[in-house]
């Protein structure tokens, strides 16, 4: 007899629990009408559907950022329209500022035409019968016309009565000034006349020892004048021989032309001592310009050859676009007339299979009893 309870053996028992689990896959598979009729990878879908959502986040993300940015940008924008209105309106304000200050109508040349104060400013036609423009041709004073007389008499009559109070009392000053100098004459009369008479004796004491201290100075200087006199000559004669002679050897005499070098470089003269270029410094300058003459020219013609070459090349690529596209759109109409042809072979081709499987193979209309020989098992 055989043992029924014996042990179960562990790998067989693996195998049997994988047969299983491929079995219950099998018929998820099969009993699956979405998966069986249309045939989809429902993992693969999920992962595009995965796919697509984390694409669709980045792109989320990637248009917050650049809204975020675009947001950023306009507020800067906007800040930097704030602060250039702002500096504007300073500006404006500056400017009317200075106008008010520094540029006032009435500082205009021609301000006296457009004065709206001119007529308040503008003198009268006549002001008094002095006016200088009070002309016989301008009928404005007639011969004999006085038009100011009572104010002119009145005037004239206070006038008059100062002037008789001012002398009175000028008169009365007068006579009191005249007793009190009279009195003050005869005493300083007495002292005068004493002190002329100690004076005039030392006077004449003082007179002669001047005379003849000055008669001894005056020798003496007379001396020592004639002394300096012919020193000063000789001295001079001395001078002009010197200088004579330093002029016969100056720079300026004989025409050194590095005594017009000025201390500020090579290049820079002193007027007032230039003599001139010379030969060699003409024909420097001669041939400088010559050579600078060529340079152009050769500049110049280099210049035209590079345009022509230019224009050349253009001309040419714009030929050749032109011929690009021509050819291009001869190409385009060649394969619009193929694809024309392939769609209306396919078009055929499709109504004709259309025809045979409703004609020919969807002829019999299945029944209930058909579908319901399916899904019975997994194989």
């Amino acid at each position: 007899m055989y043992k029924l309870d014996g042990p179960v053996d562990l790998k067989e028992a693996a195998i049997i629990a994988r047969r299983r689990d491929l079995e219950l896959q099998r018929q998820n598979r099969v009993f699956n009408v979405r998966l069986r009729t249309i045939g989809i990878d429902q993992q693969a879908l999920d992962g595009q559907i995965n796919d697509r959502k984390i694409q669709e986040e980045t792109e989320a993300r990637k248009h917050t950022a650049f809204a975020n940015d675009l947001i950023r940008h306009d507020e800067t924008m906007c800040l930097m329209d704030e602060r250039h209105k702002r500096d504007m309106m300073n500006l404006n304000k500056a400017v009317s500022e200075f106008r008010l200050c520094y540029q006032k109508p009435e500082t205009r040349r021609e301000f006296d035409l457009n004065d709206p104060q001119a007529l308040r400013k503008d003198v009268p036609a006549r002001i008094s019968d002095t006016d200088p423009r009070c002309t016989v041709s301008s009928i404005q004073k007639l011969p004999g016309e006085d038009l100011q007389q009572q104010a002119r008499i009145r005037r004239q009559q206070e006038q008059i009565k100062e002037w008789s109070l001012a002398q009175q009392k000028e008169l009365k000053n007068a006579l009191e000034d005249q007793k009190f100098a009279n009195r003050l004459y005869d005493k300083n009369r007495i002292s005068l006349d004493q002190r002329a008479c100690e004076l005039q004796q030392m006077e004449e004491d003082t007179r002669r020892a001047v005379t003849v201290a000055t008669k001894d100075f005056n020798r003496a200087q007379a001396t020592e004048s004639a002394t300096k006199r012919k020193l000063e000559k000789l001295q001079e004669q001395e001078d002009n021989l010197i200088e004579i002679e330093n002029h016969l050897h100056s720079d300026l005499l004989t025409e050194n032309p590095k005594q017009a070098i000025s201390a500020f470089g090579p290049n820079r003269v002193i007027v007032h001592r230039w003599k001139g270029m010379t030969q060699d410094q003409v024909d420097e300058v001669i041939r400088k310009q010559k050579q600078q003459v060529q340079e152009k020219k050769r500049l110049l013609e280099e210049e035209h050859q590079r345009n022509a070459e230019w224009e050349r090349q253009q001309v040419n690529d714009a030929r050749a676009a032109m011929l690009l596209e021509r050819q291009q759109q001869r190409v385009n109409r060649q394969l619009r007339k193929t694809m024309d042809c392939h769609n209306m072979l396919l078009c055929k081709d499709h109504k004709a299979r259309e025809r045979f499987l409703k004609n020919e193979v969807y002829v019999n209309v299945p029944t209930v009893k058909y579908f319901d020989q399916f899904n019975t098992t997994s194989r």
